[in-house]
């Protein structure tokens, strides 16, 4: 006879989750012969469907010095994947693949007449199919193995079946690449339950035999309406957040934006030139060129960080964000509305995009020389506990100073992540603006305004607002946290506390380096200014000689 202790028994309830996806229907030379690698301008963009040629990944130059991401295998947690498809067969991953959706090992996509459960097939293709095949085209890592995780397709999703995907096999798979998350509706408010989180944590903390697991996620399809600070997957320190941009450099009509984005990478043109969308493989054995939303996105960034881990298989989860930090480039992305700006120790960035497009060639060189970054530290520096009324025609407006446990072994002088748990509350939440400005003066935009957010009870309780701008800056000084209502309604409003985490390091030689850089440029553009004054002084004197005379 056996027995055994059930130590804990949680009642599962449902809850919704989207795939994220929009639904609406010659200077490089290398040598593919699949039938649309000369599509994907996301890999190299020539100008293809009236894109901006040289927008793109730079997977060129990381190919080039042989990185194509052998040895690393990558998760798509999603509707399943056609792993019969000839372009991903060889590929495929089948010993780190799974069915959370059906309890079997064959994460195979469920039937439907409009083809509904392709996802995930699409997503993979981008990641991992195989070059010089003639079939469809080339993945970002095009020799990396894929894996197939089967948890999006049943009527509701619990947190077993998010905590068993985020955690399967972890000492196997490398980067688990997620497109999906709470509804994009802008005015869901909604991150991972308990057995999630904890799992999220297990994997940073003990994945890949220590150095952590790789968490990428879709950032949203919301639009403008939305905000995806209140996502808590996308705005999760343990994940990578990743945006898109088309390819003119504009953002996509669905992008949402939000202070959490680390970077981004590639989705569909907003023009319908039918060519303008992301080819990769599709149900079937079949071929796509209309693969789009930020879902897109996200397995892009799985294939970069691919190439980078096997420049480097050392790299921890920090490591790749500090190297999606200092690789990414602005490139030639840009928007109406949100500019591009540099935070106080000079890395540019933006609402957005966060710190700009994913560079794969630059990422790879700057991997394999990568020492680990120092051990990381949180402060709590402050908090704020009283009952703040906001109204409409008014800020409140309220400070933090701290030193950020300087003198205590979890001082923290370099910051990574920066979190604003807030307690807040409105007679219409979306019509809620957060912004929060550092001592060295980098505002983030923490919540903006979502026109669809019609709450007026639930608000926000302790809710982990998470910015990246701040990062590499020393957090000392004071803090200043702005909140509001906007829109033509009057509303009114309670926040009841702001506790402010900082998480970081207490040295990082390469961001002293960038502040000297950035400190000489300062003073070499101002020296041409006093330069170009002085010219003009003295253009005017001779014209005033001149007229004169």
């Amino acid at each position: 006879e056996f027995y055994c202790t059930v130590k804990n028994v949680l009642d599962q309830e449902g809850f919704g989750r989207q795939k994220r996806g929009y639904r609406s229907i010659d200077e490089i030379y290398i040598k593919m012969t699949d039938p649309l690698f000369s599509k994907q301008w996301y890999l190299i963009n020539t100008g293809q469907a009236d894109g901006t040629p040289g927008l793109d990944l730079n997977v060129a130059e990381a190919w080039g010095l042989g990185y194509t991401g052998r040895g690393i295998t990558i998760a798509i947690m999603d509707d399943g994947i056609d792993y019969l498809h000839p372009d991903l067969a060889s590929n495929y991953n089948a010993e780190a693949s799974f069915d959370f959706s059906s309890n079997d090992p064959y994460p195979y996509p469920r039937y439907t007449n409009d083809w509904f459960n392709s996802h995930g097939t699409r997503c993979a293709g981008e990641v991992s199919a195989a070059a010089n095949n003639n079939i469809c085209g080339v993945g970002v890592a095009y020799n990396s193995k894929v894996a197939g995780i089967r948890m999006l397709d049943q009527p509701f999703m619990t947190d077993i079946i998010e905590a068993s995907s985020i955690s399967h096999m972890p000492q196997v798979i490398d980067i688990y690449s997620a497109s999906w998350g709470p509804t994009d509706d802008g005015k869901t408010v909604d991150g991972p339950r308990e057995l999630t989180l904890q799992a999220m944590a297990d994997g940073v903390n003990k994945g890949r035999g220590g150095k952590g697991s790789i968490y990428v996620w879709a950032s949203g399809d919301g639009g403008s309406y939305d905000d995806c600070n209140c996502d808590g997957y996308a705005s999760s320190m343990w994940t990578i957040s990743i945006n898109s941009a088309i390819n003119d450099g504009r953002t996509a009509l669905y992008d949402e934006s939000c202070s959490s984005t680390l970077a981004s990478t590639f989705s569909n043109g907003r023009k319908r030139n039918p060519e303008a969308g992301v080819a990769t493989t599709d149900l079937y054995g079949n071929c796509t060129l209309r693969h789009s939303g930020t879902s897109a996105a996200a397995p892009e960034a799985a294939g970069v960080f691919a190439l980078a881990l096997e420049a480097n298989p050392n790299l921890t989860w920090r490591d790749m964000q500090h190297l999606s930090v200092l690789t990414s480039k602005r490139n030639q992305l840009h928007d109406e509305v949100h500019q591009w700006r540099r935070n106080g120790v000079g890395l540019e960035f933006n609402h957005l995009f966060g710190y700009g497009v994913l560079d794969a060639g630059s990422m790879v060189k700057m991997a394999k020389e990568w020492k680990t970054v120092p051990e990381r530290f949180h402060c709590v520096a402050g908090s704020l506990q009283d009952v703040h009324k906001i109204q409409s025609g008014g800020k409140l407006i309220l400070t933090i100073s701290t030193d950020s446990c300087h003198g205590k072994d979890n001082f923290v002088r370099y910051l990574e992540h920066v979190q604003a748990v807030v307690t807040v509350n409105g007679s219409r939440r979306g019509d809620l603006n957060i912004n929060m400005t550092s001592p060295m003066g980098t505002k983030s935009i923490l919540l903006s305004c979502r026109p669809r957010d019609d709450d007026a009870k639930v608000g926000f309780d302790k809710w982990p607002f998470m910015t990246t701008h701040t990062w590499g800056e020393d957090p000392r000084g004071t803090w200043v946290l702005e909140v509001g209502f906007q829109g033509d309604e009057p509303q009114r409003g309670a926040l009841k506390e702001w506790t402010l985490m900082l998480h970081g390091t207490q040295s990082a030689p390469y961001i002293d380096q960038i502040v000297r850089n950035y400190q000489s440029k300062l003073a070499m553009s101002k020296k041409e200014e006093l330069e170009e004054e002085l010219d003009e002084a003295v253009e005017r004197s001779l014209k005033s000689l001149l007229s004169k005379n």
